[in-house]
């Protein structure tokens, strides 16, 4: 069942005694997470697949209720634990120009026509995702998944091409 699920968030702590939790996730994914009706907690090395019956956002995570969990002891139990989503579901959720991680990495990247070099990471610096390359030269650069950087992504042809602006791969 692994191979299928992607992590989507991990549950933090209770919340109330009425079995909600509070739930922690990748920042601007609250129109995704809405959609979402089932999901997998992995406890123990087992997922147990849940249903959402409520979830509200606040500014610092969002408060998620599972049917079935109906007191603060039950959710306790899940305290602190992975939650997955199916990755057919994320890949039916994602925008035109959003790709999950596992597709960017691997992609050789272009200046032109010059390979520049490799994806061989995906972070976050909270204001935007970074690629992280490994040029030609062996150096790891970072640099800033925005359009005016990175110009297109071709998943097939396994190819990014980017606007090497001055500086930015050395």
């Amino acid at each position: 069942m692994k191979n299928n699920l992607i992590s989507v968030g991990k549950i933090l702590n209770f919340h109330g005694v009425r079995g909600e939790a509070k739930f922690g996730y990748s920042k601007n994914r609250e129109d995704f997470l809405e959609k979402l009706s089932e999901v997998y907690i992995l406890l123990d090395n087992e997922y147990k697949e849940f249903f959402i019956s409520s979830i509200k956002f606040t500014p610092k995570c969002a408060i998620i209720k599972f049917k079935g969990i109906d007191s603060l002891n039950e959710i306790l139990a899940y305290k602190g634990c992975l939650v997955f989503a199916k990755e057919s579901t994320i890949r039916e959720n994602l925008e035109e120009d959003e790709f999950l991680i596992d597709e960017l990495v691997g992609l050789n990247v272009y200046d032109g026509d010059n390979r520049v070099g490799a994806v061989v990471g995906v972070s976050n610096n909270g204001a935007s995702d970074l690629l992280s390359i490994k040029t030609n030269s062996k150096n790891i650069c970072l640099v800033p998944f925005v359009k005016a950087i990175v110009l297109s992504v071709d998943i097939k042809k396994k190819r990014i091409q980017i606007n090497n602006i001055e500086g930015l791969l050395s």
